[in-house]
């Protein structure tokens, strides 16, 4: 189960950056990626807005998102890194609000809101991509958009 998946030091991945995935050693970033997959299937994602939400080449087969689960790492560029930290901040966000009750972060993220013009979050992440996923970030973890302008 995901809710209790620990097996990545989740404050080194709160706090990710070019550099600190740069830094990953080839197994902690093999476990990144297969956490990631989790979360999006978790949250209800298909294979084709997964691969939306990741900007993975836009020719990428959704067959090739069983590489990424099975443990082959995301390529390793910038946008990603970005999507990966957006994701894993949502994921701590939901966990920290819902630490006893995981069917609650299901029932949240497909639960309209008046935040997001009454679309449900994983609708707001999965159309709109990175831009999605910045908007249900900072929703949901005050601490985020503190230094935005």
């Amino acid at each position: 189960m995901l809710y209790f998946y620990y097996d990545l030091d989740f404050n080194a991945v709160t706090d990710m950056n070019e550099q600190a995935v740069n830094e990953m050693s080839a197994d902690d970033y093999s476990s990144l990626t297969k956490l990631i997959m989790v979360i999006l299937d978790e949250w209800g994602l298909t294979a084709a807005e997964q691969l939306k939400v990741l900007n993975l080449p836009e020719k990428t087969p959704t067959r090739n998102l069983r590489k990424y689960r099975n443990g082959q790492a995301f390529p390793k560029t910038a946008d990603v890194f970005e999507r990966l930290e957006h994701i894993v901040g949502i994921f701590e966000a939901l966990r920290t609000s819902y630490p006893h009750n995981k069917q609650m972060v299901k029932i949240w993220m497909n639960k309209c809101n008046r935040h997001f013009v009454t679309r449900p979050p994983l609708v707001v992440i999965a159309e709109d991509g990175l831009p999605g996923l910045i908007k249900v970030r900072a929703h949901l973890d005050c601490t985020f958009d503190w230094f935005s302008d």
